[in-house]
């Protein structure tokens, strides 16, 4: 992210050793609500990787900032950076490879955003939550769905991840 935690923003970084791919994430949380705990988040982040570990295309190792946003900030940065004037659920921020490997990126989330989509789509909050960490966790790691097949490949994944945490295919139209 362009700038570090604003005031009064808990942010916490955690090294998980445990997995296959090394990761470094650190959870900012830049409004006041517990409904997004950071374990849950680091547990959809590390289950992502765990799904990674074996593909050609595994990183070698994984530094991420999670941020979860307010809609003011979640405007401004899609605004600032996508030149769309609203507030969406994810924003991520893809910085590729250093030259050691290791694959870094930022992720925004938007809590006010997740929220009504979760109401809308009457999903639970958890769910929905999970996915979008799930999906901006892919797009930091390079997959992205521009066009049919990519994005077949990247949701075929999600769905996989989220059958782990026995969370129904958010894809499918019921």
């Amino acid at each position: 992210m362009a700038k570090p935690a604003a005031a009064g923003a808990a942010v916490e970084t955690a090294v998980l050793p445990s997995l296959v791919t090394p990761l470094s994430l650190s959870v900012q949380c830049a409004v006041d609500d517990d409904r997004l705990p950071r374990w849950r988040v680091r547990r959809w982040v590390a289950l992502t990787l765990k799904h990674l570990a074996t593909s050609k295309s595994a990183p070698t190792a994984v530094h991420l900032t999670l941020r979860i946003v307010g809609a003011a900030e979640g405007r401004r940065l899609n605004r600032d950076f996508r030149e769309r004037d609203y507030a969406t659920n994810v924003l991520t921020f893809e910085y590729g490879d250093d030259p050691s490997g290791t694959t870094s990126g930022d992720i925004v989330l938007c809590l006010p955003v997740l929220v009504k989509e979760a109401r809308e789509q009457k999903k639970p909050f958890l769910n929905h939550a999970a996915h979008l960490v799930i999906h901006g966790v892919l797009h930091a790691l390079g997959y992205d769905h521009l066009n049919a097949r990519e994005a077949t490949r990247m949701e075929r994944l999600e769905t996989r991840i989220l059958a782990e945490l026995a969370i129904p295919d958010p894809y499918r139209v019921s």
